[in-house]
């Protein structure tokens, strides 16, 4: 990998409410080695003049699936060889979308990780968390009504894609340990109803809390941390008390359950557009009438739920929980939807700062600083002045960089 300098560069990160304006950045073995507002001398070093643009950490997306191959979760029956090849070009249209690293809550393995670090596909950092924990009957458990347990668990395996069922004390325990075997960074669980599973409701509290402390204590054992699947007040408040760090989605947040949050440091991560793509798509794509209406359900409150927990300084990331080809396309859109009801600047920090702490990662990703990973992006805009730009990423991003490499130059 060859070292680089980038001249004239204005910095953008959420560290600071503005650019830091004409600096050079050192690139050396894939880390930002020094940035200075004087030339900078390297050896064996090539330079790109970004002449004024705009550079921006990578894009960090801390709620995907990638292994979520069709819109539809109802019909989730394809070969796992088929979902990997739509796995890998999922993730090298994010990387290409500017988002350099990606957290997976539900279907990523150790496969797919390696093939992205050893250089067989191109594709963002991934932080995986294996297949997520569903109760039966849980969010995770796709199957329909009128299906016999015995006869479906023999054709869906562990649940689905991007899920596993296990039910009671000792099969969660086991399950959690066998995800850390497969180098999970984290453990997702289903701990209440979803729109897309078709035999809970939204207000389904999942697993006992004895299931719960079970999972957060394998999890905190291993060195990891728990994930939960979460819209209602009551849920919300049951899982940050029992130890589970980011809460996904929230959209039915209160006062009590912001404050909840607030007081055990737990993280929120909403995921605005997947319900606006339903509710666009959804019908057209086999979506049960009964999962449209959760849909609405969840989605009329989830800019209100961003917030309150504003409001109560709950730590807030960034993430999208697009499925299939037409849901993954409209990753960027997220940024329109986010720019309703935050500044700019807390969008971005959002995407980067705040998400880079979320996968354990603060310092090294996230920003634009000596010793950071070189995942970064350049731009002829000003994302602090718009942060719908971002939206339109494809157009505007004019370099996108992971770890030295360069993956799009258009300067």
């Amino acid at each position: 990998m060859k070292n680089l300098i980038l001249k004239h560069c204005n910095i953008v990160d959420a560290t600071q409410a503005e650019p830091r304006m004409n600096q050079q950045v050192l690139i050396e073995d894939g880390k930002i080695a020094k940035i200075s507002s004087a030339p900078i001398k390297g050896q064996d070093c090539e330079s790109i003049d970004l002449d004024g643009r705009y550079l921006m950490p990578g894009l960090i997306d801390a709620h995907v699936h990638v292994t979520a191959a069709q819109f539809d979760l109802h019909n989730d029956m394809l070969p796992e060889s088929q979902i990997s090849v739509q796995a890998a070009r999922f993730m090298e249209n994010m990387l290409l979308r500017g988002f350099t690293s990606i957290r997976d809550v539900g279907g990523a393995d150790f496969g797919l990780a390696r093939a992205v670090d050893s250089g067989l596909i191109a594709g963002p950092r991934l932080f995986y968390g294996g297949k997520s924990l569903s109760q039966t009957g849980g969010h995770g458990d796709f199957r329909p009504v009128n299906a016999h347990a015995e006869g479906w668990s023999v054709c869906l395996c562990s649940g689905s894609s991007i899920s596993r069922i296990v039910d009671g004390v000792s099969e969660v325990r086991k399950a959690v340990r066998d995800e850390v075997r497969k180098g999970a960074y984290h453990i997702k669980v289903m701990a209440a109803g979803g729109v897309a599973s078709p035999t809970d409701r939204i207000d389904n509290l999942q697993f006992s809390e004895e299931e719960i402390q079970a999972i957060v204590e394998e999890a905190r054992n291993a060195g990891i941390y728990v994930a939960a699947h979460v819209y209602t007040p009551r849920g919300i408040e049951r899982c940050v008390k029992l130890g589970v760090r980011t809460i996904e989605h929230a959209n039915l947040l209160d006062e009590a359950s912001a404050r909840a949050m607030a007081e055990h440091g737990a993280f929120m991560v909403p995921t605005l557009i997947i319900y606006d793509s339903l509710a666009k798509d959804g019908k057209a794509y086999g979506i049960p009438d009964a999962s449209l209406a959760k849909i609405e359900q969840v989605r009329s409150r989830a800019l209100e739920s961003i917030q309150l927990a504003r409001a109560h300084q709950v730590r807030i990331g960034f993430g999208t929980d697009l499925l299939g080809e037409v849901g993954q396309a409209a990753e960027s859109q997220e940024f329109r939807l986010r720019a309703r009801v935050e500044t700019p600047l807390q969008v971005l920090d959002a995407a980067t700062l705040t998400n880079a702490e979320i996968v354990c990662r603060k310092g090294l990703l996230g920003v634009v600083a000596e010793g950071a990973y070189a995942d970064l992006l350049a731009l002829d805009v000003n994302p602090l002045d718009d942060i719908t730009v971002l939206s339109q990423l494809e157009q505007t991003l004019q370099l996108i960089m992971k770890g030295g490499k360069i993956y799009k130059d258009c300067l």
